[in-house]
């Protein structure tokens, strides 16, 4: 496959790509946790909180949601500058927005991950934990979180390699991650195939990595449990 010396920009692509799916996913599973324990918990506020923060994220399409991050943090940005004199245009970088919206929208589906994952823990511990003496942060660290993580991982990693795709969405903000370089490359040599087709193979080149990586996570996890290999 002749690149035409357009391979170097394929490779800064995907470096960039891999690290805005990191990023997403750090903050996603933050927010995935925040909004299982807002959908479980007993107040009505932080439940009506969480139920609505899935149910709107997860009925916006990924790609409205990029651009109204992009743009809206902008208009909202210089709104906020104004009151104190500044009136130049502000723009939110295209990595941050896109951080910020593939967090969204990861956290909103692996809030429901979360929260399966937590139901499967009998009650039973968390009263032992209490009568052991442990703080409720001791029982979350100790005895719910290995759990959970344990529980969670099968969803979050079919859930990460949806949004190791889902990068490629930002391109259309100005990110030069994988399809926008491959989009600049074509846009020079005409010949959209052959860049299409290397990004569909670098692709599947952090697919298989990743796979990779999360297959040795669940060994590790369920290290110890019956039935684990």
């Amino acid at each position: 496959m002749d690149l035409q010396g357009f391979g170097h920009l394929l490779l800064e692509g995907a470096w960039v790509t891999l690290q805005l799916a990191l990023c997403s996913l750090l903050f996603g599973l933050l927010l995935g946790l925040a909004g299982a324990a807002a959908k479980m918990s007993s107040s009505k506020v932080a439940n009506a909180i969480g139920n609505g923060y899935t149910l709107f994220v997860r009925g916006m399409p990924e790609l409205l949601l990029v651009l109204t991050i992009f743009f809206g943090s902008s208009a909202l940005l210089m709104a906020i500058a104004s009151l104190f004199g500044y009136d130049e245009y502000i723009e939110l970088s295209p990595f941050v927005a896109g951080v910020a919206a593939l967090s969204i929208a990861f956290g909103a589906y692996a809030t429901e991950v979360f929260r399966s994952a937590l139901q499967e823990i009998p009650k039973g511990q968390r009263e032992a934990a209490v009568a052991l003496g442990m703080t409720g942060f001791q029982t979350f660290r100790r005895i719910i979180l290995p759990q959970v993580w344990r529980l969670a991982l099968p969803g979050l990693g079919n859930l990460f390699l949806v949004l190791l795709k889902d990068t490629a969405l930002v391109s259309v903000i100005g990110l030069n991650e994988l399809m926008r370089q491959a989009s600049v490359a074509v846009g020079y040599t005409k010949e959209p195939f052959t860049f299409y087709l290397a990004a569909a193979v670098v692709y599947l080149l952090l697919t298989c990595i990743s796979m990779g990586g999360l297959y040795l996570l669940e060994r590790h996890a369920n290290r110890g449990y019956r039935g684990a290999r």
